[in-house]
């Protein structure tokens, strides 16, 4: 059964206003099960430039606000805008502050002035956007001249435990499709900024069974948002095959769940 309530985007990417309501309605579970998402942004921070002073900043994609609060601490003189596409994470984040202002946008129509920030951090965000060239052309146009853009985000490989598991079950597409890695570095080349560095890094969770997997990426609205994705509910003699399939990729510490995470600085020249 597919699911036809919006046209397909190109490379099969979920619809935004599917993301924005999924991601809205995990606002209140997210911070819980969000280890991954810390431990990114956390290795994303390291790969700022040093001596980097930014006066004005974006959070792009910024979720819960978790790391609108850590840049607001890492640039206490600066001024900071946390922006997402779904509202239900921005009522969440701003009671907890970090951001002077929080705006409900859209990354690939960016609601900001023209070189108005010196950085904008995205941190696994952007692997939502269908139309990535029109992200960087709106962070090319919203960055100040030496302003610089760093952000993480996925590609194909993520989750292939899971994809595997789901092919040899029913062959449908039960995981979300991400980017090639050769799209990023394409389209980062061709963006007009300055390419500092483009690296792919793996992280791998390990979870006792599948259920706390497929449990944690419900929690954070990270479940199958694909187009073409199986409708209705999934029966159990296919939840028992998929649990039999994923045992064959168990590790001594449990069931790996991999994350091939892209991350990236440019750099607008002056």
């Amino acid at each position: 059964m597919t699911d036809l309530s919006h046209p397909k985007l190109p490379g099969g990417l979920p619809d935004k206003r599917q993301v924005a309501a999924s991601f809205s309605r995990a606002a209140g579970s997210y911070d819980s099960v969000a280890q991954l998402q810390r431990d990114v942004g956390g290795e994303l921070l390291s790969r700022l430039p040093q001596g980097l002073q930014a006066q004005r900043w974006l959070d792009l994609g910024c979720g819960t606000g978790y790391f609108s609060r850590v840049l607001a601490e890492k640039f206490p003189r600066g001024h900071g805008v946390a922006l997402d596409i779904a509202e239900g994470m921005l009522r969440h984040a701003q009671p907890l502050g970090g951001a002077e202002h929080f705006v409900a946008g859209d990354a690939e129509r960016l609601p900001l002035r023209d070189a108005s920030c010196e950085l904008i951090f995205s941190s696994l965000a952007v692997q939502w956007c269908a139309d990535f060239a029109a992200v960087l052309s709106e962070v090319r146009r919203v960055l100040q001249p030496g302003g610089v853009f760093a952000f993480a985000s996925l590609c194909v490989g993520t989750l292939f435990e899971l994809r595997d598991s789901w092919q040899t079950v029913d062959g449908l597409v039960h995981v979300n499709r991400f980017r090639q890695l050769q799209d990023y570095q394409q389209l980062c080349a061709a963006s007009g900024l300055r390419l500092s560095s483009l690296q792919v890094q793996p992280h791998v969770l390990h979870y006792p069974d599948v259920r706390s997997l497929t449990h944690e990426l419900k929690a954070l609205g990270a479940h199958n948002l694909n187009p073409g994705r199986p409708g209705g509910l999934t029966g159990r003699a296919r939840i028992l095959a998929l649990i039999n399939a994923y045992e064959g990729f168990r590790q001594p510490e449990g069931l790996p769940a991999t994350y091939q995470v892209v991350y990236t600085v440019l750099e607008k020249s002056r």
